[in-house]
């Protein structure tokens, strides 16, 4: 398949596997995002409506990407924490009620429940690291457990969880399903509705090629009038638009918790970010990636002193390869590639490697050529 490699105009040289992190935005959005500058040089407002026209393609193509049911159930946010806000501090809590999360989780994912202590809401943390992560975070699913908080791909181990399979056991228990999707949403397919969870967040910069600053909610059309609001504004309202209104109530769908005037730049380049996913398509996406996954995780593991901290079972894997070489510091080995032009970062055990869909194979090769003279120092 075409690789749109014309699209990742990168310095030369470089060699970008960061795009766990914040990734490189494609030749597209680069192009949307100054037609935009140039109109509001030329034209300033004058087409609002066409703006707004493009930020109803972007939710179109969100609705698309998670397959939630309606546009209506889409929400454009600042970013993922923002969205774990709006369920944390949305729902009514009573004391004792508990929150199930992974002891792995990023901060935005862990801190944002624990804020909630003085409600009386307790946080369980459960580890990852046994044969059965899924059944473990079920298992801890007591009578007291209001709420599950999982990503879908670990940060800092790319470990992915059975995400249906998490759904069914939150439904038959009884308990509200939260996914940070940061780390699959644009990678790998993404099915809200299969997973049956009530919330799902994500930004747009990392595997969305997007910008930082703009991301996605999907909240259950039936849990939305259930989440208190805390913000407010013109832009929040059912009848948005008609200013002089009097009596006025939120939105009926998941706009009701953009309370303010719209990141119009951001959804310019997001939105034509998410175009050039969709002419590859989300499971030839998935199908690269993994190649490539595949490409550092077997190079990897041939280079004496290279211990691997992410799963080998593709099926429990996204685009994460997280390494360590004996004897060397994790510092010490992220600022020698860094030198090499290797973009990467330290995450949890190792270093992290994620290459994206487009990601060439002498970039891979160029990587672990490097790896393998740190570790044989």
């Amino acid at each position: 398949m075409p690789m749109f490699h014309d699209e990742f105009e990168q310095a030369s040289g470089l060699c970008y596997l960061n795009h766990a992190a914040v990734a490189p935005w494609p030749k597209r959005a680069s192009e949307a995002v100054a037609r935009f500058a140039k109109e509001n040089v030329l034209l300033g407002a004058r087409d609002y409506p066409d703006w707004m026209a493009k930020e109803q393609h972007l939710r179109e193509r969100l609705q698309r990407l998670t397959n939630a049911p309606s546009t209506d159930d889409i929400a454009l946010v600042k970013n993922t924490s923002e969205a774990l806000s709006f369920v944390a501090f949305g729902l009514s809590w009573q004391t004792g009620e508990q929150i199930v999360i992974s002891d792995e989780e990023f901060p935005s994912n862990r801190i944002v429940w624990e804020a909630l202590a003085d409600q009386g809401v307790e946080v369980i943390q459960v580890s990852l690291k046994g044969d059965d992560p899924e059944g473990a975070l079920l298992a801890a699913c007591g009578p007291q457990v209001r709420l599950l908080a999982i990503s879908a791909v670990q940060f800092a181990t790319g470990l992915r969880l059975d995400l249906a399979r998490l759904g069914q056991g939150c439904r038959e228990r009884g308990v509200l399903f939260c996914i940070d999707a940061i780390q699959q949403l644009g990678a790998l397919p993404f099915d809200v509705q299969a997973y049956q969870c009530d919330f799902a967040m994500a930004d747009g910069h990392k595997w969305m090629l997007g910008p930082e600053g703009l991301g996605v909610f999907y909240c259950r059309a039936e849990l939305r009038p259930q989440l208190k609001l805390n913000q407010y504004g013109w832009h929040m309202l059912e009848h948005m638009g008609d200013y002089t209104r009097t009596h006025w109530e939120p939105a009926h769908s998941a706009r009701r918790f953009e309370c303010g005037s719209p990141n119009m730049l951001g959804a310019v380049a997001l939105e034509a970010s998410l175009s050039l996913l969709e002419e590859v398509g989300i499971g030839q996406v998935a199908a690269a990636i993994e190649e490539r996954v595949h490409w550092l995780s077997t190079g990897l593991l041939a280079i004496p002193g290279v211990r691997l901290h992410s799963p080998l079972d593709a099926g429990k894997r996204a685009g994460i390869v997280s390494f360590s070489i004996d004897g060397v510091e994790n510092t010490e080995v992220h600022q020698r590639l860094k030198a090499a032009q290797v973009v990467c970062i330290p995450r949890g055990p190792g270093v992290r490697f994620s290459p994206h869909f487009y990601t060439e194979r002498r970039v891979i090769d160029a990587t672990l050529a490097m790896v393998r003279k740190i570790a044989e120092r």
